[in-house]
């Protein structure tokens, strides 16, 4: 493949996920082998085990992933060791639960390349069954419509743009990755290179809050409202931390 330094590193923070590493991870793989077979450039997977108690860091392993280790638990603080472990030009950032469209890392690159971006978004596709939870969704979608934004469930950037914002937010314990696409957003404004929302495909997130918590949880808890409040405190976002649905 001629130069053997990855073009593109493609960072998943992982807790706990030994469940759902085998059936996800699968797919961003895919999607890496057809645009390196397409382009003859090379990409990495990094999975950032973010000090997990089960066998995610060997999983990843096995599943042919490059894995890091982050003791302290928070996803912006695992999201930027991974950047910092990644030989990449442009990052990726994936969460570890989701299927991942065969076409998104070409299309991606594609719009990183061309110089004419910073960065963009992949938006997700959730299809929980409960009624409370579709409402949770189409909230956020307005919230999303009327304010711009993305969520982290697949965010990409050049390498130099995430080094100018100083990547994510690591005391914020949600919506860090709303908060770095908004810094990310204007940074490209600033620049004449807009961020890229590839609404043409979607990533897949697992809908495991959304079957196993109730209705209620989720609405109290993830609401664009509540998303907002107390974004520092590890205390108030204790149960999305410390007692995560796997």
């Amino acid at each position: 493949m001629g130069d053997e330094t990855p073009a593109l590193s493609v960072v998943i923070p992982a807790f706990n996920e030994q469940d759902y590493l085998p059936r996800h991870l699968p797919t961003v793989l895919a999607s890496l082998r057809r645009w390196e077979t397409a382009t003859g450039q090379r990409g990495e997977i990094i999975v950032v085990d973010n000090a997990s108690t089960d066998a995610t860091a060997r999983v990843a392993a096995d599943l042919g992933a490059r894995v890091v280790t982050e003791p302290v638990r928070g996803i912006g603080q695992a999201r930027n060791t991974g950047a910092v472990a990644a030989s990449g030009r442009y990052l990726m950032f994936i969460d570890a639960d989701v299927d991942f469209p065969a076409e998104g890392i070409t299309d991606a690159m594609r719009h990183l390349a061309s110089g004419r971006c910073v960065g963009g978004a992949i938006p997700p596709l959730y299809e929980p069954a409960k009624l409370g939870a579709r409402l949770l969704v189409a909230a956020w979608g307005l919230y999303r419509r009327y304010f711009g934004g993305a969520q982290g469930v697949t965010q990409f950037c050049t390498r130099e743009a995430f080094a100018a914002l100083g990547g994510y937010r690591p005391d914020l314990f949600m919506s860090e990755d709303v908060e770095f696409f908004a810094r990310l957003t204007r940074l490209g404004a600033r620049r004449g290179m807009p961020v890229a929302h590839l609404t043409h495909l979607r990533v897949r997130p697992s809908n495991r809050r959304f079957d196993r918590w109730s209705s209620w949880r989720m609405l109290w808890w993830a609401n664009p409202v509540t998303a907002h409040l107390f974004l520092t405190s590890r205390r108030f976002w204790r149960h999305w931390y410390d007692s995560t649905v796997r």
